[in-house]
């Protein structure tokens, strides 16, 4: 039998994280462009269909509905049947769906398959995070997923832009919203299809490793475990920890409701405030959501260096409520895009300590679960978050009261996280 070699732990991680993020940041790109491209179909789409901003907020919303109700389930069958197949599974059918929303004729039907949409995608992210903790040690989780997840910031920076040329689009009897739905949801198929091919379960699996490489990840994985024991395993256990309860309520309060209802309405902010056309507004877009990426990677690596999570959260919190309550006030497009900027910079930095801290909630099938279930809670914020806005939005015609409220609630999510026992 041949003699494995020992390799050096930090060495074998950082090969790993360097075959692993650029491909999932890849795939969460596309998953989160396939989630907030209905913003910029709103553009054209609410007008072509008669959507009032009601309409159109709950429509945005209900997909986070869908999302709630299978993600614990969907992470629980990842963790039992593995990665590579149900991520596989959850991307081609997502893109199918998202495909499908260019058929949309009337509220009913948008409605519908954004449900769908959201059935269809639940459990992704949540099993992103879980098969991180089969992979790395807490220790270096923050930056992991911060890198991971500028994901949600690079699709903005990207696909904004991208999404506003697409609305220019016409032909063949479609519109250019309908394009847009086409366009942006066939890589999704494609690159579910690839997920089966190229994506290990876990380090195991994993045939661009070698013999002592995996040795050395699989090593820095058991002894984070028995230093950083939880008393959450089981499924049951997670699902009835206090700690899980208070971090998934921090996570409605803290992120959902301010990612997703101020990035499904900022481009029609935008557009207000800047008078430009689709393209010019995509082109804004990408401005706050290119500062956040930034702001994500700097407080990811800057929390794990110090080893602290909770105060870089709740700082986060308090940044971004400023930058909504700026917007409230700013007038033209300088000013509002500079506002906007603040309030992502501020929920950005939050993201990589978030879910360190979260990640370490519960072991084992008991992870799966509790992440899920904190994603799930918090995801509600994604429904909440766009009605809100629309709803205000009819009634006041005006975004500023719903900005402020929102902004209340990151303030008291931040407040909330710091009552949370940190020991990971």
């Amino acid at each position: 039998m041949a003699t494995v070699v020992p390799v050096d732990a930090a060495a074998a991680l950082a090969k790993a994280r360097r075959r692993l993020i650029p491909f999932l940041f890849l795939l969460y790109i596309v998953a989160y462009l396939d989630r907030i491209n209905v913003g910029f179909a709103a553009l054209q789409m609410n007008a072509a269909l008669g959507f009032s901003s009601t309409t159109y907020g709950f429509g945005a919303g209900i997909f986070f509905l869908s999302y709630v109700l299978f993600e614990v389930p969907s992470n629980v069958i990842l963790a039992r049947i593995g990665a590579r197949r149900w991520i596989a599974r959850i991307m081609i059918t997502w893109g199918l769906v998202s495909t499908a929303m260019m058929f949309v004729r009337g509220a009913a039907g948008f409605y519908a398959l954004r449900f769908l949409l959201g059935l269809a995608e639940a459990g992704f992210f949540p099993g992103i995070i879980f098969y991180f903790t089969k992979w790395f040690p807490a220790r270096d989780r923050a930056r992991t997923i911060a890198m991971f997840m500028t994901a949600t910031l690079t699709a903005g920076v990207i696909g904004a832009p991208i999404s506003g040329v697409l609305l220019s689009l016409s032909g063949y009897g479609l519109a250019g919203w309908q394009w847009l739905f086409l366009l942006e949801g066939l890589p999704a198929v494609v690159l579910g299809v690839v997920v089966l091919f190229v994506l290990p379960d876990g380090p195991e699996s994993a045939s661009w490793l070698s013999a002592a490489e995996r040795q050395a990840v699989i090593g820095q994985l058991q002894s984070d475990s028995e230093v950083g024991r939880r008393t959450s395993h089981t499924l049951a256990e997670a699902l009835s920890s206090g700690r899980v309860w208070l971090i998934a309520v921090a996570h409605f309060l803290l992120i959902p409701v301010t990612l997703y209802g101020v990035g499904f309405w900022m481009p029609q902010m935008l557009k207000a405030a800047s008078g430009g056309s689709d393209a010019v507004v995509g082109l804004l877009t990408a401005i706050p959501y290119a500062a956040g990426a930034v702001a994500m990677i700097l407080a990811g690596r800057h929390s794990d260096r110090t080893g602290e999570r909770r105060w870089h959260i709740a700082l986060g919190a308090v940044v971004s409520a400023i930058g909504l309550v700026s917007a409230t006030a700013a007038v033209g497009t300088v000013a509002s895009v500079t506002a906007l900027s603040v309030a992502m910079v501020g929920l950005a930095s939050i993201f990589g300590p978030f879910w360190a801290l979260a990640s370490g909630a519960a072991r084992g099938v008991g992870a799966a679960a509790g992440i899920a279930l904190i994603n799930s809670v918090g995801n509600t914020g994604g429904f909440v978050g766009p009605y809100l806005l629309g709803a205000i939005s009819d009634a006041t015609q005006s975004f500023a009261a719903g900005l402020i409220v929102i902004a209340g609630l990151m303030v008291t999510g931040g407040a909330l996280l710091l009552s949370v026992r940190q020991d990971a």
